[in-house]
């Protein structure tokens, strides 16, 4: 039976290449994660996303799965991972990990056996074509990869195309062919036998293409989604999987939904429709990104709208709360100056203007401690995407380096992989050894061991709201209000269950600001509970507060047991 417990859930996001790193060879690895399971409970999470740690040529760092029943020796073997997992266990963490199913690696078995003729029995796992033109060398259809370039390849072994929405390393699966479904069936029961608890379902909304593949419309950027996203037989395709896998566990099913907003989200995580549990969508993300890589300026206002679509969903729809994750850079530093003196009340900040928001709420690794982005030279960045970007813009129109450069050092996923920064030693208390990739230069003042010390950091603001969060049948279920939407630097909203208001106020400026608009609210008499600032004002009085910079206040009104926990 169905439990619902994510829904009480705060999850922490591991990735596991730069989490911890057990053996000094630079790339953390499960028994890293097994050394710091204790941290984990300290902290007060109680669930886990762990990133992919199946069998990868790791093209894009293990999102590129080559076998999915098998550990990837650099991280570990599998009986490292059942002693993870039962570790979690003991300490009352739920595992969920990625599923990665709308493509494998083209080093999978799998995709070797497909390519080799047009009669394989594994021919149809995948998506061939004959190409258009002269002797069939151009594409079968105009669609681009969200990596930049085209989205097929041509073998000359069959002298065929196969299709792949990401790089050419990492073919789609034909999900129309039940073969692959039943698959996937498998692969989710093998994982749910052993105890995991949930899959974070990667790009799942791509899984459904339109009959014949049409050409897609628009720029050359992101071409064809219309004929991908949410597609044809999307529903069908997710019911079947949840019908003969999904249900039969108490699990969470979380999907990627590229492509998708609030409104299309509904159709596939109300959970009267049987498919996804929750969704991770870009709509918020996206607010200050264009086509996923050019940097725009942050609107507040289009940020709050983002935030009141998904507020106002029915009551049976269960939101993804997040800023940051693997393929995301630096809360801290993308919606504030996280670099300057106001880094520890911005951290703090962030944290309450989505946590006390209605769903279930992601902190990624470092996230915790307010980590930053980190500056790269273009030869020191590692991921598929910003290689793709520069060598893209480099061929097509070099005078334009300079400008990928700095959308790179706004956007890149680099940012979010950085490893894990666990002390000021060399090594960051990461490796002993050489890291896979660069460490932030500032993790001599930001790291683990100094914020836990500190009993005013981030980190212990963090652990305090999560402690207050659990099981708040207010922030659960609660009405969602949003005031004073059109501010352009006040994040206002009010969660209201019977008689209880709770009014969380952030300013998202680096400089003091006034909101007048509070009488507007009527909770004058509301008291003090959380703040990031010690000589904050105690009670809603009425008429106006001033707010300093990236200051949180939120009130509650209607608990004459009111007083102050953060």
């Amino acid at each position: 039976m169905k439990t619902r417990w994510y829904k009480d859930a705060v999850f922490y996001q591991i990735y596991p290449r730069s989490f911890c790193d057990s053996n000094g060879d630079g790339i953390g690895d499960i028994r890293g994660i097994i050394s710091k399971l204790d941290y984990l409970k300290e902290l007060g999470v109680n669930a886990v996303w762990l990133s992919p740690v199946y069998k990868s040529p790791n093209f894009d760092n293990g999102y590129d799965i080559s076998n999915y029943r098998e550990i990837n020796p650099e991280f570990g073997t599998m009986e490292d991972f059942k002693e993870m997992l039962d570790g979690m266990h003991e300490r009352g963490i739920k595992l969920v990990m990625d599923l990665v199913v709308n493509h494998s690696s083209d080093e999978h078995y799998w995709f070797q056996e497909s390519k080799k003729s047009k009669d394989n029995p594994y021919r149809d796992y995948y998506i061939w074509r004959k190409g258009r033109g002269k002797n069939g060398k151009k594409p079968p259809n105009n669609w681009t990869s969200r990596f930049t370039g085209n989205a097929w390849t041509y073998d000359e072994t069959t002298e065929e195309w196969y299709l792949h929405l990401f790089t050419k390393k990492q073919p789609d699966l034909n999900w129309d062919n039940p073969k692959v479904r039943q698959e996937v069936v498998d692969i989710c029961n093998f994982w749910f036998e052993m105890g995991v608890d949930g899959f974070r379902c990667d790009v799942i909304t791509y899984i459904s293409k339109a009959e014949g593949l049409p050409d897609g419309k628009g720029l050359p950027i992101l071409r064809g989604d219309e004929h991908f996203v949410l597609g044809p037989n999307i529903h069908k395709y997710l019911n079947e999987i949840n019908q003969k896998s999904w249900s039969k566990y108490d699990t969470l099913i979380v999907g990627e939904a590229i492509g998708t907003t609030h409104k299309e989200a509904q159709s596939i995580i109300a959970e009267d429709r049987n498919e996804l549990d929750s969704a991770i969508t870009f709509e918020l993300v996206q607010v200050d990104f264009k086509w996923d890589f050019l940097p725009l300026k942050f609107n507040l206002k289009k940020f709050k709208a983002v935030q009141a679509g998904w507020q106002n969903l029915p009551q049976n729809c269960f939101p993804t709360l997040y800023y940051e994750n693997h393929d995301q850079p630096r809360s801290i530093t993308r919606y504030g100056n996280g670099f300057g003196i106001y880094r520890k009340e911005l951290g703090k900040m962030l944290a309450v203007s989505y946590f006390m928001l209605r769903g279930t709420p992601y902190v990624y690794q470092g996230q915790e401690i307010g980590m930053t982005n980190i500056y790269l030279k273009e030869e020191e960045y590692i991921d598929v995407m910003a290689r793709q970007v520069f060598g893209t813009m480099r061929k097509v129109f070099p005078p334009l380096m300079p400008f990928a450069r700095w959308a790179m050092s706004k956007r890149a996923r680099d940012h979010a992989r950085t490893p894990m920064q666990w002390s000021a030693a060399p090594g960051a208390g990461f490796t002993d050894g050489t890291p896979w990739m660069k460490i932030n230069p500032n993790h001599g003042d930001i790291n683990v061991h100094a914020e836990m010390k500190n009993s005013n950091s981030i980190w212990h603001f963090y652990k305090k709201l999560i402690e207050f969060r659990k099981n708040n049948e207010i922030i659960r279920d609660g009405e969602y209000i949003d005031h004073a939407p059109n501010n352009k630097s006040i994040f206002c909203f009010e969660r209201k269950l019977g008689d209880v208001r709770y009014v969380v106020i952030c300013n998202f400026k680096e400089k003091t600001v006034a909101f007048n608009d509070v009488y507007k609210i009527g909770a004058k008499g509301a008291k003090l509970i959380i703040s990031n600032y010690d000589n904050a004002q105690n009670e809603i009085l009425g008429d106006g507060i001033t707010l300093k910079p990236y200051e949180v206040a939120v009130f509650e009104y209607g608990n004459s047991a009111s007083k102050r926990i953060i």
